[in-house]
């Protein structure tokens, strides 16, 4: 009778603290982040990602708020970026970081700072500024409260003659102290650092907190919410039977104050 007592308290024990965390976890985006998701000028283009991205709960994990100043490394075509917006607010700021065209860039092909500048130039995103700029060469006119890159750092490893780790001393330098620096990225094998960078556009996290936090960063958690276990890394994350599903992993390093 005591046993039997003991289990089923423990089974219910256990069930309430499940509900607990589960409830948690339902209440556990800020109101500025989900405003910000749920903004109706966001395009429907982003809206249908959003599924796959959860954009909501990766910046709830990265701990952005309003009135902070974020840079937007590598922003593609802003996805993240009108959201950071929302979210900081007209006391916040974004600085969308955007490569320059490449000097053997084919003619016509598309500038890769055009996403971002459009954005910059709505007024509802009065808040955003684009600097383009090599990332090797990151310059911000004042530090930052966090830096964000998303499935972009492994495109580092891929540039000719550059020390990444160099690199992430610069986003070290670029932040205030107690800044926040996140990388977003496609898994790669376990153990095979950074060799799928170019082949397959993945790599490995165990590989990038050791070459994040030898910059100077202390590493302070990392988010399971973008995980597919089902991706056998395997595959470059454009092949159709992977994109948009990859496993993926987003670290949390803080520049200590």
């Amino acid at each position: 009778m005591i046993r039997t007592f003991s289990v089923a308290a423990g089974a219910v024990a256990a069930a309430l603290s499940f509900s607990i965390l589960d409830a948690h976890a339902a209440g556990g985006i800020p109101k500025a982040v989900a405003d910000a998701v749920a903004d109706p000028a966001r395009p429907d283009t982003d809206r249908k990602r959003d599924t796959d991205r959860k954009p909501d709960e990766s910046i709830a994990f990265a701990g952005l708020k309003p009135g902070q100043k974020v840079a937007d490394l590598l922003p593609g075509s802003g996805y993240f970026t009108r959201i950071f917006s929302v979210v900081v607010g007209p006391k916040g700021h974004v600085f969308a970081v955007a490569p320059p065209r490449r000097p053997t860039a084919k003619e016509g092909s598309p500038d890769p700072a055009a996403a971002v500048q459009a954005i910059a130039a709505d007024p509802h995103y009065s808040n955003v500024t684009v600097s383009v700029q090599r990332v090797t060469d990151l310059s911000l006119p004042e530090p930052v409260d966090m830096i964000w890159t998303s499935q972009n750092y492994h495109d580092l490893h891929n540039i000719p003659d550059v020390d990444v780790g160099a690199v992430d001393k610069t986003i070290f330098n670029a932040l205030k102290p107690g800044g926040v620096f996140i990388v977003l990225d496609h898994t790669a094998e376990k153990g095979s650092g950074f060799r799928d960078t170019s082949t397959l556009h993945r790599i490995d996290p165990e590989a990038v907190k050791a070459e994040v936090v030898a910059a100077g960063f202390k590493f302070e958690g990392q988010s399971e919410i973008l995980r597919n276990p089902n991706d056998p890394h395997a595959a470059p994350v454009f092949d159709p039977t992977i994109r948009g599903k990859t496993d993926q992993f987003i670290l949390k390093f803080r520049k200590p104050k």
